[in-house]
């Protein structure tokens, strides 16, 4: 998960505007652009205007053919040092792709480029402002300029040099740019939107960290836990996963072990509370009432959640996010327990005493202003032709589903082109970004190239597990899929798109 480090800092600050004044878009059937090795030699300080500055040939291996590999470190300000990563494919299909990071950090990894790289894309990638470290680390953000990087100018910055130096090496301007970005990398992605809805034409918006709502809850839920009693151990957590399953699993008409639409579902765990001693069959009081808190979430004095709810279904993998243990939360409250010194005067409170005082002044922090990706008006971005393909795991825990759902309907409110221009699937069983028993693999990046280049938006996504081991249509929320009572569970035919109940 944790990406590469950085391995090289090469000054990049600009592309001359020499370089693409005078070229034009070519149409498509003049691509692919084929740019090699000798071309990538060429890539000096020289030809960017900027030095120093140079490109190394990367042969062709495990099935991702050859590629120019470009680093720098861009310093748009004083105190600001964006590390990037620009892979040139030397057959170019004539579109870019940029990519998000996870927790907080960025992301340079071959790994992620290597689908674009496959299908000619130039791949755009950084470190988000900071070297690429511990997932939950946010120390560097004492430092403003590196803080307003990561919140939103790494990716605009990646991006503007990015397509620049695209121009320069192959001699013509991209026609597409798209973006591609789960967890952080979804809040990177809306945040593009709100702030630069210039910078790409597409973008795919997996499980978003777009507030620090998703801190909150990790707090919050970790405190439920801890609660005498409430902890739960990893058969507990399968305990509660099987009997909602029991419950909820078949109303969707298949029992495949996947609630189809979680909200819907409303079992409670009191039914299986113990009568007398805890044991393996049943559950404690508080750990029932624990669950309950999780599941309906808290909403804290100004009407805003605290802690954002939890679906039935997949509890046993909460277990990767939540504390659920009762002992306390390794992701040190999603990285929040770093940014107290920058929110809160001394003394200031600690993870295990947060407060719902406490989660207000969160929200109204300027790190908070700078950082959060909110902004449901996609107007700018949407007038342009900017498509958006936004989607979450049912069975996520760590950004709740609950909070994307929000914003899709904030989105819809701010701006009705949303309609046309914005697409959004909830994928049942799923966890955060991928994993879980669910349908998790989806062919996304094709689905934002196809809606693109045709005009027609997805209604339906397909779904798939690596194994091959369960294939299923993810439908465009307001809808969810229904199994039709006959027919092979793993063809997409003998399923529908139905109206949810919630």
């Amino acid at each position: 998960m944790t990406p590469t480090r950085l391995a090289a800092s090469v000054a990049l600050a600009a592309l001359a505007a020499g370089c693409t004044a005078q070229q034009s878009a070519p149409s498509a059937a003049s691509f692919p652009v084929l740019a090699g090795a000798d071309k990538c030699a060429a890539v000096t300080g020289a030809m960017v205007g900027a030095a120093p500055a140079s490109g190394k040939w990367v042969a062709e291996a495990n099935g991702v053919p050859g590629f120019c590999e470009v680093t720098a470190t861009l310093n748009p300000v004083s105190g600001s040092n964006i590390g990037v990563v620009y892979r040139l494919p030397g057959a170019w299909n004539g579109k870019v792709l940029g990519f998000g990071g996870g927790g907080w950090i960025g992301n340079i990894a071959v790994g992620t480029a290597a689908e674009g790289l496959r299908k000619g894309y130039a791949t755009l990638q950084t470190d988000g402002g900071h070297p690429i470290g511990n997932v939950w680390d946010n120390s560097w953000a004492a430092n403003p300029e590196a803080a307003k990087d990561f919140s939103y100018r790494a990716i605009h910055e990646m991006t503007v040099t990015g397509k620049k130096l695209v121009a320069a090496y192959y001699g013509a301007r991209h026609q597409k740019a798209y973006f591609q970005g789960c967890s952080t990398g979804g809040r990177m992605a809306l945040m593009a939107a709100q702030r630069y809805p210039a910078d790409f034409d597409a973008m795919s918006a997996g499980a978003p960290v777009y507030t620090l709502q998703v801190q909150t809850s990790s707090v919050l839920r970790a405190n439920t836990f801890a609660r005498p009693g409430a902890g739960f151990t990893a058969a507990d957590l399968q305990l509660t996963q099987t009997s909602a399953l029991n419950a909820c699993d078949a109303n969707d008409g298949l029992k495949d072990g996947l609630i189809n639409d979680p909200r819907s579902c409303g079992w409670d765990p009191a039914t299986i509370q113990c009568t007398g001693a805890k044991n393996a069959s049943c559950l404690s009081g508080p750990q029932v009432t624990a669950l309950k808190a999780a599941y309906d979430g808290v909403r804290a004095p100004d009407g805003e959640w605290a802690m954002l709810p939890m679906s039935r279904g997949g509890e046993a993998g909460w277990a990767a996010f939540v504390g659920t243990a009762g002992t306390g939360d390794a992701t040190n409250g999603g990285g929040l327990g770093g940014l107290l010194p920058l929110m809160f005067d001394a003394p200031r409170p600690t993870l295990p005493n947060f407060t719902l005082a406490n989660v207000q002044q969160v929200r109204r922090s300027q790190f908070a202003q700078m950082y959060e990706a909110k902004d449901p008006n996609l107007r700018p971005f949407f007038a342009r032709g900017g498509k958006l393909i936004l989607w979450h795991g049912e069975s996520d825990p760590g950004p709740s589903p609950v909070g994307t759902n929000d914003y899709v309907r904030a989105v819809l409110s701010a701006a009705p082109a949303a309609r046309q221009n914005m697409r959004y699937f909830l994928y049942p069983g799923v966890g955060h970004c991928a994993g879980g028993p669910g349908a998790d693999q989806v062919a996304l990046l094709d689905a934002l190239d196809g809606w693109t280049e045709t005009g027609r938006a997805p209604d339906v996504l397909i779904g798939t597990k690596a194994n091959g081991s369960i294939t299923r249509p993810h439908c465009a929320w307001p809808n969810v899929a229904q199994y039709r009572g006959s027919g092979e569970a793993n063809d997409p035919a003998s399923w529908q798109c139905v109206a949810r109940r919630t």
